[in-house]
């Protein structure tokens, strides 16, 4: 009875993961907060690779990419909010993590460059 229990348990656990993988990958994304700071002229930030940010991106952003992101802090400084993004929303969640080991509480994650450009596009 004990290892149908546990069995049991080991299911409903994988469920609940399974279903957090599904949301994540087909929910619908807040984009909210994403909306204000791009209504607030955010400093822009593709941070895929040059080749990729000259296939295309969002009006008026700078390419850093991600392996460049570390030494080139000083670019970040002084700006009110800084919206990082690429081609998944992968590239841009390790950079917005690198930024805020170097101190800084303003960026936000706008996932994919398409993401933040229909935002841009429809205000």
């Amino acid at each position: 009875m004990q290892k149908q229990s546990v069995k049991f348990i080991l299911i409903i656990i994988i469920g609940v993961v399974m279903l957090g993988i599904f949301k994540n990958l087909f929910g619908q994304k807040d984009n909210t907060e994403l909306k204000e700071v791009l209504a607030d002229n955010a400093y822009l930030v593709d941070v895929r690779t040059p080749s990729e940010f000259a296939s295309g991106s969002v009006k008026g952003a700078v390419n850093i990419p991600l392996d460049k992101i570390s030494g080139q802090v000083s670019k970040f400084k002084g700006k009110k909010n800084i919206v990082v993004f690429c081609r998944s929303g992968n590239r841009s969640s390790q950079a917005k993590s690198i930024l805020e080991k170097n101190g800084f509480k303003n960026v936000v994650n706008g996932g994919t460059w398409q993401n933040v450009n229909s935002l841009i596009s429809n205000n």
